[in-house]
C-alpha cells in the first residue's frame, strides 16, 4: 500500500493524481479505467479540498492499494474534516432538464457509476471514503 499525506488544497490535486496515475501505471492499468479512476480521485479530493475544512486548509490522505486476485485497485481518501457522507446525496434526476436540475450531487454519482464498489464510513474523528475499480473483466 503507498500512501499520500498532502494539505487538502485545491493546488494539489495534480500532485494527488500524479501519486495516483504512478501507481496505476506500475500496473498497466487499462486506459479507459484510468481515466474514470482519475475523474473519481478529483471529485474526491476537490470536495474535501472545498468543504472538509469550513474554508480553512486541512490535511488529506490518500492511500492507493492493488490487489492481484481477483485484479482490483482500491484508493481511499481520508480527512479530519467535518463530517460527511456523500454517498447519502439524491441522486440526480437525469431525465430533468440540465436547467431544472439543482446544483450539485453529479461528481458523486459520477462516482458512484464509474466505480464497482464505493464505501463511506467515520471512525475515529476522519472521513474515510473508499473505491475500488476492478481492473479485469474476470
Amino acid at each position: 500500500m503507498k500512501e499520500l499525506n498532502i494539505e487538502a488544497k485545491q493546488e494539489n490535486l495534480e500532485i494527488v493524481k500524479a501519486f495516483v496515475n504512478e501507481e496505476l501505471e506500475k500496473i498497466s492499468c487499462p486506459p479507459e479505467y484510468l481515466i474514470q479512476i482519475d475523474i473519481a480521485v478529483e471529485e474526491l479530493f476537490v470536495n474535501i479540498a472545498h468543504y472538509a475544512y469550513d474554508n480553512r486548509i486541512g490535511m488529506a490522505t490518500v492511500l492507493i492499494e492493488v490487489f492481484s486476485d481477483p485484479g482490483r485497485v482500491e484508493i481511499t481518501l481520508m480527512d479530519k474534516g467535518v463530517p460527511y457522507d456523500p454517498l447519502q446525496h439524491k441522486d440526480p434526476d437525469l431525465s430533468l432538464d440540465t436547467l431544472d436540475r439543482p446544483i450539485g450531487g453529479l461528481g458523486i454519482f459520477i462516482v458512484k457509476e464509474s466505480m464497482d464498489y464505493v464505501s463511506y464510513q467515520y471512525r475515529d474523528g476522519k472521513n474515510i471514503l473508499s473505491i475500488q475499480k476492478k481492473l479485469n473483466d474476470g
